[in-house]
Parts: structure tokens; sequence; C-alpha cells
């Protein structure tokens, strides 16, 4: 008997009891109910025939693009660093290096409301309302200059609009037109041996190992808090000679509740919509893509309880930064360029009122 791989074996069984006859005999769980498979069955038809009822304006997309998905896509849908480009890129699909968005590249535009509707924003899918859809993906079509600043997309006008690769795409048909040509490889004269002509480094498809990779694999095996956030540094920064502990101060009562802006405050909650997606705060907040932010005003850089902060945040921390208001506002502003060295992708908030009320937010969840 021929020895079967286990994980194999396993697959198969599950493929095998997964379909309701199998579930039905063995006596596993029940058939699912209509409106259960309508809740989770939420796929948009390619013509958009099942869309939901519902419209959005370009005006009120473009406020909710850059409350839910400016922080990646940028604010003209133009991409931050690798996050994906939704806008741009016309007439390249022939160049060597085409750009792909969904107004070069894509098809239809069913695909892109079923993929803002199903997966975003990013970390809090499905929260957004129909009507909010519709207008975030009005404002996609604005910045890929396909519609005009007035428009309003609905599940009335949007079988009007056709993206200009509509036709870019073909049925794939080979398995009628090609399969019956194909005939068995033959297997005769074959070489005695195989020899290696040129390796994937010299096509520039595996990047060679470098001093830089081999201190990011040590620094990744040596720190625990490191190897799930995914933020390594190249090098360690040398440590700087161990100071002798000053004496302990008296301690002082408790620090008085901080003084708070009211208006300044609810601006700074509408503001951290852009923040919302990978960090959390309130009761029960747990640490998501970035740390959770409650009592983070005056609170020691790379510091939170469980979060697997980078080195160069952990150093700033060791050396004393703390996120006062001054260190907040260079922060948001520009975090790479604040803390050269810092993973965090989030390009910034160019607006220093944004700045404020943002940060005036965070003191009112660090009391």
């Amino acid at each position: 008997m021929s020895k079967f791989p286990k994980f194999m074996l396993a697959t198969a069984l599950v493929g095998l009891t997964a379909t309701p006859l199998m579930a039905e005999k063995l006596g596993l769980g029940r058939p699912a109910l209509p409106d259960e498979i309508a809740a989770w069955d939420i796929d948009i038809a390619t013509d958009g025939s099942n869309l939901p009822a519902g419209s959005g304006d370009v005006l009120v997309g473009e406020e909710l693009f850059a409350d839910y998905c400016a922080v990646c896509h940028g604010d003209f849908a133009e991409g931050v660093d690798n996050w994906p480009k939704l806008a741009g890129g016309a007439d390249t699909l022939d160049h060597e290096d085409p750009l792909k968005t969904v107004g070069s590249y894509w098809p239809y535009l069913s695909t892109t409301f079923d993929y803002v509707r199903r997966s975003m924003p990013f970390g809090n899918a499905q929260t957004l309302s129909d009507d909010e859809v519709y207008a975030i993906v009005a404002y996609i079509l604005y910045s890929n200059d396909l519609v005009d600043d007035d428009f309003v997309l609905s599940n009335e006008t949007f079988a009007g609009v056709e993206l200009p690769n509509a036709g870019g795409f073909i049925v794939d048909d080979r398995a009628e037109t090609e399969y019956p040509n194909f005939t068995e490889r033959c297997m005769s004269d074959c070489k005695d041996s195989v020899e290696i002509t040129m390796r994937a480094a010299v096509l520039d498809v595996t990047p060679e190992e470098t001093k830089a990779r081999t201190i990011q694999a040590m620094v990744e095996a040596t720190n625990p808090r490191n190897a799930d956030s995914g933020e390594t540094e190249a090098a360690a920064e040398p440590e700087a000679p161990a100071e002798e502990a000053a004496p302990e101060a008296p301690a002082e009562e408790a620090a008085a509740p901080m003084e708070l802006d009211a208006d300044l405050v609810k601006a700074g909650e509408k503001v951290f919509k852009k923040c919302k997606a990978c960090h959390k705060i309130g009761d029960g907040a747990k640490h998501g893509t970035g740390p959770i932010l409650n009592d983070v005003f005056n609170r020691t850089a790379g510091t939170a309880e469980g979060f697997g902060f980078s080195k160069v945040l952990i150093a700033a921390g060791e050396g004393g930064m703390v996120w006062d208001a001054e260190n907040l506002a260079g922060y948001l502003a520009n975090p790479r360029k604040f803390l050269k060295g810092n993973k965090m992708s989030f390009a910034g908030l160019k607006k220093d009122k944004d700045q404020a009320a943002i940060i005036e937010f965070l003191k009112s969840v660090s009391q």
C-alpha cells in the first residue's frame, strides 16, 4: 500500500464532510437557512443587476475617502508608499511596466463596488452603509477623470458607467479550443544530467543576501517583541553607557485632570477616523496593526504593554521621549521624518488644525 501524506488525507476528509450530503449522513451540523445564506452571500453580479438600493455623490465620497481610505490610498487615490494606487495609469497597459488601477485596468465597476463593500475600510470591513459605498466609488471614478464632480452614483445610474478597459478581457475558452490538441510529452532521449546554467539572483529575481538582511534576521530571532509586529531595524544603535540611577523623588500628588477644549475634542474624534483602521481606543480596545491609544498622551514612547514596537521606538522611549503635545505634533505631521527608521505607513496629517484636534482628542482618552 502506498503512503498517503497525513495532510492530504485530512484535506480529503474535510472536502468530503463539507458537502451537505456527507454532513447529513454523518450527523454533522444542519443545512444553512435561507436568511443565513443571504446574510453571507453579498456578491454583486458583473452587470450590477443585484445592486442594493442607494446612492452617493462625488463630494460626499471625497469626504468619506479622506476619512476612511486616504491613509493608505492617498487623498486623490494616488496611493501611499506601497499601498495600491486606485487612479491614474491611463493608456499604460501596453507599457513594459503598466499602472493597473480602477480607471486603467479593471473591466467592471461592479468589482470596485463589491470590493469596497466587502473588504473596506482596512481593519473595519463591512461597516460602511450602501450609500457610503456608492459615494466612495463615485469619488474613485472622479479621481480617474471618468465622471464630473456633480455625478451621483446609484443602483439606477450604475449601468450607465463603463470603465475604459471593459473590452480588454476575453473569455478563457482554452478547454474547448486548445486542450484537445495537447499531446503527451515525449519522455524518451532525456538528458543524463541536468546543469544549472543561471541562478535567480543573476536575473534579479531573488535578492542576494546582504549584511542588512543578516542583521535583520538576527534581530527577529532574538527579539520576540518584533516577531509579531514585523517591525525590525537593519542595525542596532550602540548602547549608551549605563548611568547611575538618580535618587527617587518624593511621591507627587495625583495630577489634576487636564483642561480640554470640547469643540477641539469633537473635531479630533472626526480626524481620528483616519487612524482607527490601525489604532483602537476605548474600553476593551486591543492592539491591532498599531498599538491601542488609550492613555497615550504623556506616555513613554514604545511602552504599550503587549505590543511589539520597532527597535527605534523602544530606543526613543528608553532615551526619555514621551508623547507630549510637541512630539505628537511632529510625529503626526510626518512619522517617518520625525523618527527615522519608524515603520508606520501613515503619510501624516498636513494641516496644523487636524494635528491640534487629534492631540486634544488623545488627551481626552488619556484622563
